[in-house]
């Protein structure tokens, strides 16, 4: 089912982002907002010159006021990170942009995906600041952390990433967990598998936390992967697969983690998350997300302090 999606924000991410929806097929309208002059609709010219290359639909730029009505929008609007920057970093810089533009789209009738980092921070202030129930304000929160890992555990075991089972969970940042002790292939326990020892978790945890600081130090912003992941998102929910992803939202409860926006894995359809599962962990790795969950509710009493 196509669906009526606005991007706001059209920089690195936000133009990504529009590029991939398209070729996923999943938007029949896409709906382009930036606050500098002619850039949506610069965007808007460019995308549509390669309608011949990807499944039908119209781009055009809009107002963010015009999006109210849409099945999602995505909101990549703000400051990217620059070398040496940790995601709460840019939390100063954000988070009244956010507000802003969540206040601007209260009433909004479908989903309202962030991707502007401090993800998770700007995920609660969003719900927060829109009105709207924290199960439709959703952030990419760690389904990129989660992408990267399996990738870093396919090229170290010779396997295709889908084949391998592992999350990442908590913040998208610096305090993010992976869940080590649950990680299978196809139903062995990755700690069971051949020629794995733990001793290497450590060193592909960092590889992982600090991929983007690796991509930033030499071309100076993550965009592709992140536009990948944020289509794959809206495709999955707004055709109602009932995918389990690791989103960020607004948590009550589960886990022990309550009135804080991070990533747990949830089952996600057209209306938002349906579910916050609750993953099978060790007592290191329930430290960690508690830690995680500290990190995220500080950085949020600052923003809104």
């Amino acid at each position: 089912m196509a669906a009526r999606v606005g991007i706001i924000g059209m920089g690195w991410v936000g133009s990504s982002v529009a590029s991939s929806l398209l070729q996923s097929g999943v938007a029949s309208e896409l709906l382009l907002a930036d606050t500098k002059p002619g850039l949506a609709e610069g965007e808007a010219l460019d995308l549509g010159h390669g309608a011949s290359f990807y499944p039908n639909a119209t781009v055009r730029a809009a107002s963010v006021e015009e999006m109210v009505d849409l099945d999602a929008v995505v909101v990549a609007a703000g400051r990217g990170g620059k070398p040496g920057q940790s995601r709460l970093d840019l939390l100063r810089d954000n988070v009244g942009l956010t507000r802003e533009i969540a206040q601007a789209l209260r009433g909004l009738e479908g989903l309202l995906v962030m991707v502007t980092n401090p993800v998770d921070v700007l995920t609660q202030v969003a719900a927060e600041a829109s009105g709207l129930p924290p199960s439709r304000v959703l952030g990419t929160g760690t389904m990129l952390d989660t992408a990267r890992l399996r990738q870093v555990l396919g090229r170290e075991l010779s396997l295709e990433p889908r084949s391998i089972h592992a999350q990442v969970i908590g913040e998208h940042g610096d305090s993010a967990v992976v869940l080590w002790s649950g990680a299978s292939i196809g139903g062995v326990s990755l700690r069971d598998w051949a020629g794995w020892t733990s001793e290497r978790e450590d060193e592909i945890g960092t590889e992982v936390r600090t991929a983007a600081q690796s991509i930033i130090v030499r071309k100076g912003a993550t965009n592709h992967a992140i536009g990948l992941v944020t289509a794959r998102l809206l495709r999955w929910a707004l055709r109602g697969e009932r995918r389990v992803l690791t989103v960020s939202r607004v948590q009550t409860g589960a886990c022990g983690v309550d009135g804080v926006a991070l990533s747990l894995p949830a089952i996600v359809g057209r209306d938002g998350v349906q579910a916050v599962l609750q993953p099978r962990m060790d007592a290191a790795e329930l430290e960690g997300l508690r830690r995680s969950a500290e990190v995220l509710r500080e950085a949020h009493a600052r923003a809104v302090g």
